[in-house]
Protein backbone atom coordinates (compact mmCIF):
# COMPACT_ATOMS: atom_id res chain seq x y z
CA UNK A 1 0.00 0.00 0.00
CA UNK A 2 1.44 3.35 -1.07
CA UNK A 3 1.70 6.00 1.61
CA UNK A 4 -0.17 9.27 1.14
CA UNK A 5 2.29 11.01 3.47
CA UNK A 6 4.39 12.63 0.69
CA UNK A 7 1.23 14.12 -0.85
CA UNK A 8 -0.12 15.15 2.53
CA UNK A 9 3.10 16.91 3.56
CA UNK A 10 3.27 18.62 0.16
CA UNK A 11 -0.28 19.93 0.57
CA UNK A 12 0.62 21.11 4.08
CA UNK A 13 3.65 22.96 2.70
CA UNK A 14 1.44 24.65 0.09
CA UNK A 15 -0.87 25.90 2.83
CA UNK A 16 2.09 27.18 4.85
CA UNK A 17 3.46 29.04 1.81
CA UNK A 18 0.10 30.73 1.22
CA UNK A 19 -0.11 31.79 4.88
CA UNK A 20 3.44 33.14 4.80
CA UNK A 21 2.71 35.21 1.69
CA UNK A 22 -0.04 36.96 3.65
CA UNK A 23 2.09 37.34 6.79
CA UNK A 24 4.96 38.96 4.91
CA UNK A 25 2.71 41.86 3.98
CA UNK A 26 1.94 42.68 7.63
CA UNK A 27 5.22 44.17 8.85
CA UNK A 28 8.63 43.14 10.08
CA UNK A 29 7.59 40.92 13.00
CA UNK A 30 5.08 39.01 10.90
CA UNK A 31 7.63 38.64 8.10
CA UNK A 32 10.24 37.29 10.52
CA UNK A 33 7.82 34.74 11.94
CA UNK A 34 6.69 33.89 8.40
CA UNK A 35 10.30 33.11 7.47
CA UNK A 36 10.67 30.73 10.43
CA UNK A 37 7.33 29.06 9.65
CA UNK A 38 8.17 28.80 5.96
CA UNK A 39 11.48 27.04 6.64
CA UNK A 40 10.09 24.48 9.07
CA UNK A 41 6.72 23.97 7.37
CA UNK A 42 8.21 23.19 3.98
CA UNK A 43 11.05 21.11 5.41
CA UNK A 44 8.63 18.44 6.66
CA UNK A 45 7.71 17.30 3.16
CA UNK A 46 11.23 17.70 1.82
CA UNK A 47 12.54 15.30 4.46
CA UNK A 48 9.70 12.84 3.87
CA UNK A 49 10.59 12.88 0.15
CA UNK A 50 14.24 12.24 0.98
CA UNK A 51 13.18 9.44 3.31
CA UNK A 52 11.25 7.81 0.48
CA UNK A 53 14.54 7.44 -1.39
CA UNK A 54 16.62 6.41 1.63
CA UNK A 55 19.44 3.98 1.15
CA UNK A 56 19.05 2.20 4.48
CA UNK A 57 16.68 1.84 7.42
CA UNK A 58 18.92 4.15 9.45
CA UNK A 59 18.79 6.78 6.69
CA UNK A 60 14.99 6.44 6.53
CA UNK A 61 14.63 6.86 10.31
CA UNK A 62 16.99 9.85 10.23
CA UNK A 63 15.02 11.67 7.51
CA UNK A 64 11.66 10.95 9.16
CA UNK A 65 13.05 12.05 12.53
CA UNK A 66 14.09 15.37 11.01
CA UNK A 67 10.63 15.70 9.43
CA UNK A 68 9.05 15.09 12.83
CA UNK A 69 11.26 17.71 14.50
CA UNK A 70 10.34 20.19 11.76
CA UNK A 71 6.64 19.41 12.27
CA UNK A 72 7.04 20.15 15.98
CA UNK A 73 8.78 23.44 15.19
CA UNK A 74 6.04 24.35 12.73
CA UNK A 75 3.44 23.63 15.40
CA UNK A 76 5.32 26.00 17.72
CA UNK A 77 5.29 28.86 15.19
CA UNK A 78 1.59 28.34 14.48
CA UNK A 79 0.82 28.47 18.22
CA UNK A 80 2.88 31.64 18.55
CA UNK A 81 1.06 33.31 15.68
CA UNK A 82 -2.27 32.46 17.31
CA UNK A 83 -1.28 33.48 20.83
CA UNK A 84 0.05 36.86 19.68
CA UNK A 85 -3.10 37.32 17.58
CA UNK A 86 -1.14 37.99 14.41
CA UNK A 87 -3.51 35.44 12.88
CA UNK A 88 -6.74 34.31 14.48
CA UNK A 89 -6.63 30.95 16.24
CA UNK A 90 -9.72 29.91 14.26
CA UNK A 91 -7.95 30.54 10.97
CA UNK A 92 -4.85 28.64 12.12
CA UNK A 93 -6.74 25.74 13.68
CA UNK A 94 -6.82 23.54 10.54
CA UNK A 95 -3.06 23.97 10.02
CA UNK A 96 -2.31 23.41 13.70
CA UNK A 97 -4.45 20.27 13.71
CA UNK A 98 -2.70 18.97 10.61
CA UNK A 99 0.72 19.66 12.17
CA UNK A 100 -0.37 17.62 15.21
CA UNK A 101 -1.54 14.77 12.99
CA UNK A 102 1.71 14.81 11.02
CA UNK A 103 3.69 14.65 14.28
CA UNK A 104 1.64 11.63 15.38
CA UNK A 105 2.00 9.86 12.02
CA UNK A 106 5.73 10.50 11.78
CA UNK A 107 6.29 9.42 15.39
CA UNK A 108 4.41 6.15 14.78
CA UNK A 109 6.39 5.45 11.59
CA UNK A 110 9.70 6.14 13.35
CA UNK A 111 8.82 3.89 16.32
CA UNK A 112 7.69 1.07 14.03
CA UNK A 113 10.81 1.38 11.88
CA UNK A 114 13.10 1.21 14.91
CA UNK A 115 11.49 -1.98 16.27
Amino acid sequence: MKSDLPDRTFAFAERVVRLCLVLEQNGRVSATLANQLLRSGTSIGANVEEGQASQSKADFVSKYSIACKEARETHYWLRLLASTELVSADRLSPLTDEANELIAILTAIIKKSRS
